[in-house]
């Protein structure tokens, strides 16, 4: 993203956290971008490591050397998740890694990754793959075909404009069964369902059809079942390294409660995340339109 100009990266300095650095730092080379890199137990379970400080250090130096990029090392924290919310605030995209927390309050409250992200209100961009000098190869993009859709579609091009993107929409069955138990005929069930899916295709050829991602090789797909579960099955189908999905603002409560499509594919899928509240999207297309007209 052009508009990318600081990243931060949480580590624990396990070696799963270290590849969490090498992906920020290959994607701010790519942007021009600042890193700044701090240090965070596993989920956040403070107090920070008293050794922590020094071997940050030196992972700074590693990555200035190996990547040539501009590198901030935020050492004044405790470790805890106040910290990084209050340090990600100034940045336009944070990267952690997938350690859970396995802890019964984790189940109410969310993994340290949702709570970043909630507390935050950024980008955060989950790791799990290994991070490769070209970047990523194939985007998989979870879009519902409101209008929010296109600023992110416009966010996951400006990502990486070399990169594949595949846009990908489920559309649920739950208003078939009410067809069925109203004794409505198969025909007009199946024809119900044709034009679900021929409304899918017309609203995702005009999201393809946007400006930005006109730089990439575009391709769009229709799923049929829960938007969540058949978002993270297609990623694994297609080999997609990037998931991107918006998320709504909601409390920890309420995401609990009534279930939120972001976390689930968060938790279910096997590759990189990029979870993207959506005010932050609308920023986004804003700061495109007014490149396009400067």
């Amino acid at each position: 993203m052009n508009n990318i100009q600081s990243i931060l990266a949480v580590t624990d300095l396990s070696a799963r956290g270290l590849r969490t650095v090498v992906r920020a730092a290959s994607i701010a080379a790519a942007h021009g971008a600042l890193l700044k890199i701090m240090y965070a137990p596993a989920a956040f379970a403070g107090p920070a490591n008293a050794d922590a400080a020094g071997g940050l250090g030196a992972v700074c130096l590693e990555v200035v050397e190996r990547f040539g990029i501009l590198v901030k090392k935020i050492d004044d924290t405790h470790g805890l998740l106040e910290d990084a919310a209050r340090e990600a605030r100034w940045c336009d995209l944070v990267v952690i890694g997938d350690e859970p927390d396995r802890s019964l309050a984790a189940f109410f409250r969310g993994q340290p990754a949702e709570r970043l992200l909630r507390a935050a209100q950024r980008p955060v961009l989950v790791t799990r793959l290994h991070a490769q000098a070209a970047g990523y190869a194939r985007i998989l993009v979870a879009i519902d075909l409101v209008e929010e859709s296109r600023a992110l579609v416009d966010l996951a091009c400006d990502f990486d404009g070399q990169a594949d993107i595949e846009l990908f929409h489920a559309f649920t069955p739950m208003h078939e069964g009410k067809l069925r138990y109203a004794d409505v005929s198969a025909h007009v069930i199946d024809a119900y369902r044709h034009a679900c899916a021929r409304q899918a295709r017309e609203r995702m050829l005009w999201l393809s059809d946007a400006s930005s991602a006109r730089r990439n090789r575009v391709v769009s797909s229709i799923g049929r079942g829960d938007p969540a579960r058949q978002a993270a099955v297609q990623q694994q189908y297609t080999g997609a390294d990037l998931l991107v999905v918006g998320k709504r603002r909601r409390s920890a409560l309420t995401d609990f409660l009534l279930g939120s499509v972001a976390l689930r594919v968060l938790r279910w899928s096997t590759g990189d995340v990029l979870v993207v509240p959506h005010g932050v999207q609308a920023r986004h297309s804003a700061a495109l339109v007014q490149r396009g007209t400067a």
